[in-house]
């Protein structure tokens, strides 16, 4: 049997037509991680990308097997490309970044040091960033959205420059554009999230690959998760809090017109005011109704699934 290889630290790259950067980044890697005597394995995951890059990366896993690549057949997003490089690391700790030299990995240690002070995520913050204005002032309003959301504090949830120990990429399910909402998922789960500033350089080479349209994708995302944190496992206490609401409105509304109707006797005015109430009234039932449904559904499929728990000791 061939012994597993023994590795400190594992760095996720997607790559998406940056045959420019490539060999630059790995030598930054390289430099940096043997300056704190780190074993490590750099795993590129090529996003279907339409220049040189898988070239690139083929070329430099033969010179060094620290160097994998793995290549997609299309172009799949960057939530995938990270999915797919979470399930082949080796290490306890695994780094992500962007493979277009705007991340420093001279910065790994700091990462390294809030690993070791206990923290489960550690996410980077370009406090100084060089970029266009109309990327910076859209991702302020997001960053502040998001943290005012998710309840986690955060000044940057798009930098892809992050830290985790694996067993948290172990129990989170990234798709669409949750890849920026990691520490959100990691969070939500009771792992200990810590922010540090980082470096930003500007591009050199290539072109940015996302534009505004990732933001309405990344609302949408957000809006999903802040549900599924706090009802995935009891939608009742969100459907059945509306819905008895709406019952005791109606219910107030239809009280209102009896009165209307004993003590004056005409009600034709407002029988717009009446079906209303006879509307919130059934609206309140069938909600508290979905909500229980909901329930029972939840309590049938949730055997033998993913527990809603994290387990840091036993």
């Amino acid at each position: 049997m061939l012994k597993e290889e023994i590795v400190d630290i594992s760095v996720v790259i997607p790559v998406y037509n940056e045959q420019d950067s490539i060999k630059e980044l790995c030598c930054q890697i390289s430099e940096s991680l043997n300056h704190i005597n780190k074993l490590y394995e750099v795993i590129f995951v090529d996003d279907g990308s339409t220049d040189n890059s898988w070239m690139v990366i083929e070329e430099l896993s033969q010179k060094d097997n620290r160097i994998k690549g793995i290549k997609f057949r299309r172009n799949f997003g960057k939530a995938e490309a990270l999915c797919a490089g979470f399930t082949s690391v080796k290490s306890a700790v695994v780094f992500t970044m962007d493979a277009d030299l705007q991340d420093d990995p001279k910065e790994i240690p700091r990462f390294l040091e809030k690993i070791n002070e206990g923290f489960d995520v550690v996410s980077g913050w370009k406090k100084k960033r060089h970029d266009p204005l109309e990327k910076r002032l859209p991702s302020k309003f997001f960053n502040a959205v998001t943290s005012k959301l998710s309840g986690l504090k955060l000044h940057d949830f798009n930098c892809g420059f992050k830290c985790y120990r694996r067993e948290v990429l172990e129990e989170i399910e990234i798709y669409g554009e949750r890849h920026r909402f990691i520490p959100v998922l990691a969070h939500q789960r009771g792992f200990k999230v810590a922010e540090i500033e980082v470096e930003h350089h500007a591009r050199i080479h290539g072109k940015s690959k996302y534009g505004l349209e990732r933001y309405l994708r990344g609302f949408i995302d957000l809006i999903t998760l802040t549900f599924l944190g706090r009802y995935e496992r009891r939608p009742a206490h969100l459907f059945g809090g509306v819905g008895i609401a709406c019952v005791f409105l109606g219910g107030a509304i239809d009280i209102y017109i009896l009165y209307i109707k004993i003590f004056y006797g005409e009600i034709s005015p407002r029988y717009p005011l009446l079906f209303l109430g006879i509307l919130f009234t059934v609206v309140g039932i069938q909600l508290v109704t979905f909500g229980l449904i909901s329930e029972l559904l939840i309590v049938r499929s949730k055997r033998g699934t993913r527990p809603n728990y994290s387990i840091e000791k036993k």
